[in-house]
């Protein structure tokens, strides 16, 4: 799901790569009121950065108090939405991936919650939550490519999924490429 334009900058600029800023997310899937799973995921508010008015995963930038990424993307999540870690199942972690517009190596994981709670958006950080029923996020019709620019190219073809009406595009739409081929392994 990385333009290839994106691919080429990553090869040619992996040994260049020196003290990224390190981050953790979580793809945390749940039931919504029928018993059907849901992915969520947040637009991020509009502020001065690179990420600004995004489609992401719940999580953030590591801080010196956490013990480790995973520690990370489970406060970033409790702060974003009010989920709480000890309500998380991890159940994997994922590829991490360099974002080099921000200078940031995310670690993604995989989490189940069982949804005892409502979600409770931080207003500061979240614009809107995005509730994607799983069966959306597994329909192919849903991937697409759209001309984008971007904070390292101009009008640029970058493959996205549309989802409950959001283009989600970048890394996002990487780490969503490699959980949906983690899914059909097992469906």
């Amino acid at each position: 799901m990385a333009p290839q334009i994106r691919i080429q900058e990553l090869k040619a600029m992996k040994e260049r790569i020196t003290n990224p800023k390190k981050a953790g997310v979580v793809a945390l899937f749940y039931p919504d009121e029928g018993q059907l799973t849901n992915l969520l995921l947040i637009l991020r508010n509009t502020y001065p950065g690179i990420h600004s008015n995004q489609i992401g995963f719940p999580g953030g930038k590591a801080e010196k108090k956490d013990k480790n990424l995973l520690e990370t993307a489970l406060r970033e999540t409790h702060e974003e939405v009010g989920v709480r870690p000890e309500d998380i199942k991890i159940i994997r972690s994922l590829s991490e991936i360099y974002i080099p517009p921000s200078n940031f190596e995310v670690r993604p994981y995989l989490g189940l919650y069982d949804k005892r709670y409502p979600f409770v958006k931080d207003e500061n950080e979240v614009e809107e939550l995005v509730e994607v029923p799983l069966l959306d996020f597994m329909d192919d019709s849903k991937m697409t490519t759209q001309i984008l620019t971007t904070s390292y190219a101009d009008n640029i073809e970058v493959p996205a999924f549309k989802l409950m009406g959001y283009t989600v595009w970048g890394a996002t739409a990487m780490m969503l490429s490699e959980i949906k081929e983690l899914f059909k392994q097992v469906l």
